[in-house]
């Protein structure tokens, strides 16, 4: 008996070390990054700024891979069936990973039970805006019309179900206004009509608005984030703005198949917080329009699920759902 308890304890040790072993020379090859979304947008701008990032620290190239559509199921399918070795990671969303779960019956894919979560990358805070046509200079005016007029005003989104959609909706919910929402096939859509006046009011992000909020023609009235937008440093959240407490916004970590071993995972997630404190990284992240987000792994482990039950009860209350 002590013999084999002995064994056993050695086994478990050999183990232990070979995998502490493994995850100090990971990685020895490529890495490859999963984007569930097409080149070009934000996610994929954060993922190759980060991946450059991390390819420099390990000295292994890590090789971004776009597999847009389907509102990033594909991608995130790909990436569950993924080897979990480390070596295929995931750009893992808000958007995929707790607003289709609030708004997609029968997802073919568990956001916590198939995934590990590595760390976070970057938070995409939206705004209220308004053209230059409207007659709102603050929220508190677009507020006070929307109660004055029920039902009345409309706003632009692009795409239902869309995060932009759900803090529009979480918005109307926490002021007690009814503003008509109007669907658009993306954020070029809604801005085109903003600027020709078809309409007048949008919950959207940063990037599409920021130069014609330079320019003029339109106006930010708030942003929903948790905090200001670096790139608009003068518009006060919506929290400062009478509403404590409210937070709508995008997010975006890298994330692994849940097979994962925990010592990889681990190294990994240092290493991203590391690159992630550079100052040249955090500048090209809000150059493209996003917020730096750096908090330890298990913060962001309780922060994603504290965002999957908000969006879930938004989705609940307003019948939202996507076929």
């Amino acid at each position: 008996m002590i013999r084999r308890i002995a064994s056993a304890a050695f086994a478990l040790l050999l183990a232990t070390v070979g995998a502490t072993a493994w995850a100090q020379k990971f990685p020895d090859k490529p890495v490859k990054l999963i984007v569930p979304y097409p080149a070009g947008q934000a996610t994929d701008i954060a993922a190759r700024i980060v991946g450059e990032a991390l390819g420099r620290e390990w000295g292994q190239p890590v090789v971004i891979d776009n597999i847009g559509g389907g509102a990033a199921i594909p991608g995130m399918v790909t990436a569950r069936e993924a080897k979990g070795d480390g070596y295929t990671l995931l750009m893992g969303t808000s958007a995929a990973m707790v607003v289709n779960p609030a708004i997609i019956d029968k997802l073919p894919y568990d956001p916590f039970n198939d995934f590990v979560l590595i760390g976070p990358i970057f938070r995409n805070p939206l705004i209220i805006v308004a053209n230059d046509q409207a007659p709102y200079k603050s929220l508190k005016e677009l507020v006070d019309a929307a109660k004055a007029n029920p039902g009345k005003l409309n706003w632009g989104y692009p795409g239902a179900g869309t995060t932009q959609h759900l803090t529009g909706e979480l918005f109307k919910q926490t002021a007690g206004v009814d503003i008509q929402g109007v669907m658009y096939k993306g954020s070029a859509q809604v801005v085109q009509d903003m600027l020709g006046n078809q309409i007048q009011l949008s919950v959207d992000g940063v990037p599409a608005n920021l130069p014609h909020i330079k320019s003029g023609k339109l106006r930010a009235l708030a942003s929903t984030g948790s905090s200001r937008a670096p790139q608009l440093p003068d518009v006060q959240t919506i929290a400062e703005l009478g509403y404590p407490g409210f937070a709508g916004e995008g997010w975006g970590g890298m994330v692994a198949t849940k097979s994962t071993p925990p010592d990889v995972v681990a190294k990994i997630s240092a290493d991203l917080r590391k690159v992630l404190s550079n100052p040249d990284i955090q500048a090209k992240i809000v150059a493209a329009g996003l917020v730096v987000d750096n908090m330890p792994r298990d913060q962001w482990l309780v922060f994603t699920k504290g965002t999957l039950a908000q969006w879930g009860d938004v989705a609940r209350r307003n019948n939202i759902k996507v076929q």
